[in-house]
């Protein structure tokens, strides 16, 4: 990663066939200054120990080419489910994630903001979050290990938060902790509603986030374009200025004061290296 990129860009990346073997040739080929992977199944709950020794290429490679390194965790975390199992569930996964996260370095470990799905069932899922997010925010802070960033998600289904504003109750849950940050992704915030489109919109949507979390909970954002319309509440991304949220709108991110020294990853459709590597060099030529 370049010393002037005070926006470094990336994209979410294949480990298929082992960490070091599939990403760091990947991040190569992408040009990617940061990187975003699972290590586990996105749409499981089996919870793979890692390998030693691809953890160490891996977090060698990225030393080496200084670029940071970021987890989502599995796509069925929720810890608003009003099913016992599935919260138990998420939880564990969510310390996976964690301790994969030290092993390979990473700064932060993404997850769903999650949903209630009764409306019944709404206060008690946020007691459930701070229940089962505390004893993980403080280990994590206490190891030094990455951080748990929530990511709101693009709206319906009881979602306990999808438009920026409403992560102030979210981490009014977790009296706030230090050591849970904000993942910001462009394609949910239009899909819940954030006119990105319009002028001006993504910075006024940026400048409500900034009021609600602070200046400085922001630490990821994933940058992606929406294949739907406004406040649809479908999550299909879409490539950089290819889809309904449009280039300029990803000029206004890329420009906005919050997102200084924020690394952004792309989410987007790829066939193999070249779609995500054509939208890095978007989104670089985007910023300042």
């Amino acid at each position: 990663m370049s010393a002037t990129a005070s926006r470094p860009v990336g994209a979410h990346t294949p480990t298929s066939g082992g960490l070091a073997r599939a990403a760091l040739p990947y991040l190569d080929a992408t040009g990617a200054e940061v990187v975003q992977v699972y290590v586990s199944n996105s749409r499981g709950w089996a919870l793979p120990p890692g390998d030693p020794a691809q953890d160490a290429l891996f977090r060698a490679g990225c030393d080496e080419r200084d670029v940071p390194v970021f987890i989502h965790a599995s796509l069925l975390v929720n810890l608003g489910s009003p099913t016992p199992a599935t919260v138990e569930r998420s939880a564990l996964t969510l310390a996976h994630a964690l301790r994969r996260g030290e092993a390979i370095g990473a700064r932060g470990v993404v997850f769903h903001a999650g949903s209630a799905v009764d409306a019944g069932h709404a206060e008690a899922a946020m007691r459930q979050v701070r229940e089962a997010l505390l004893p993980l925010l403080d280990s994590a802070a206490a190891s030094g290990g990455p951080m748990l960033l929530v990511e709101p998600s693009a709206g319906g289904g009881r979602s306990l938060a999808s438009r920026v504003e409403q992560l102030g109750p979210y981490l009014d849950a977790v009296d706030r902790h230090p050591w849970l940050g904000v993942c910001f992704d462009t394609c949910h915030a239009w899909a819940a509603g954030h006119d990105l489109a319009a002028e001006g919109g993504m910075t006024a949507t940026l400048d409500t986030l900034v009021a609600t979390v602070g200046a400085d909970r922001l630490k990821l954002v994933h940058a992606n374009d929406s294949k739907d319309l406004c406040g649809s509440t479908r999550d299909r991304h879409e490539s950089i200025g290819k889809g309904t949220i449009g280039e300029p709108a990803f000029a206004e991110l890329m420009a906005h004061p919050a997102t200084a020294g924020v690394p952004v990853v792309v989410e987007t459709p790829s066939e193999k290296s070249v779609g995500h590597a054509a939208d890095i060099s978007t989104l670089k030529r985007l910023r300042p």
